[in-house]
């Protein structure tokens, strides 16, 4: 239930946050250019010198007309334009030049985006792209994913695990909503689980909610049978060594994940 409900409401926080994300993209400078991206070149009042290019995998360079070859990976947008302006004017080309480079192909910054997601693969960023950006881009989780994800990211050289909680986000806690930049990796992982067999009316396997109960796991379980007692419910757990253990449980010990629970028959 629960991971159907994450995944409706992913759905209508991403069609906000990528709406949001659309206009950052081009009000800031958060997006360097790189090789493959595809660039459209405009010079107000120079018709003759709008340019479609690619940059170059290569050295980073695309050609523009009367100046020639122009390095522009690294830069923002804004900055190769202009550096472009710059050259014009400084060759003489055009005196007050006034040059507008926008991005048409995002292509030169990935990230791997794997898991409990509908497609996982790589994804391109597309401007200030943030964590929410990219699960909707991989077409959003699956009804098994869990509700914490984790982003491992590159910071001073080193790998760092950032762990995104989906229910503070989906409460409003935008924190959790954190910037992805090239080389960052997403991780959705599958959802904690349990199982409860015996005199319940469904046993099987669920999905464990966090600070879920015996007594709270019974009811996903349809309840008891008929023939059910709730006294000494039995559970195996997995244990820090992979061992495994049975013991009694009452009705507000927490459920962990792994564990399954028996429900026995009542004594007459």
């Amino acid at each position: 239930m629960v991971g159907q409900y994450l995944k409706t409401a992913l759905g209508f926080f991403c069609a906000f946050i990528i709406g949001v994300s659309a206009l950052q993209a081009f009000a800031g400078e958060a997006y360097l250019l790189g090789g493959g991206d595809s660039i459209d070149i405009v010079v107000y009042d120079q018709p003759d010198l709008t340019t479609a290019v690619r940059i170059s995998q290569d050295d980073g360079t695309i050609a523009f007309p009367l100046v020639g070859e122009v390095a522009v990976s690294g830069l923002s947008p804004e900055e190769a334009g202009r550096k472009i302006a710059k050259l014009l004017k400084e060759g003489g080309f055009i005196k007050n030049p006034q040059v507008a480079l926008t991005v048409k192909e995002f292509q030169s910054q990935k990230i791997s985006v794997m898991g409990q997601v509908n497609n996982p693969g790589q994804y391109s960023l597309m401007g200030e792209s943030r964590v929410i950006d990219l699960i909707t881009q991989a077409g959003g989780l699956k009804d098994d994913a869990a509700d914490i994800i984790t982003v491992v990211k590159k910071e001073d050289g080193k790998q760092v695990k950032r762990e995104i909680d989906l229910l503070r986000f989906y409460a409003g806690d935008m924190s959790q909503n954190i910037k992805v930049s090239r080389g960052d990796f997403v991780l959705v992982p599958k959802m904690d689980e349990f199982y409860i067999h015996g005199e319940v009316k469904k046993p099987g396997m669920y999905r464990l909610e966090r600070g879920m109960t015996v007594m709270q796991a019974v009811s996903v379980g349809g309840g008891i049978s008929d023939r059910g007692s709730l006294r000494g419910i039995v559970v195996t757990r997995i244990l820090g060594d992979g061992a495994t253990k049975k013991f009694k449980l009452d009705l507000t010990s927490k459920v962990k994940p792994k564990d399954v629970l028996y429900v026995k028959e009542r004594l007459f």
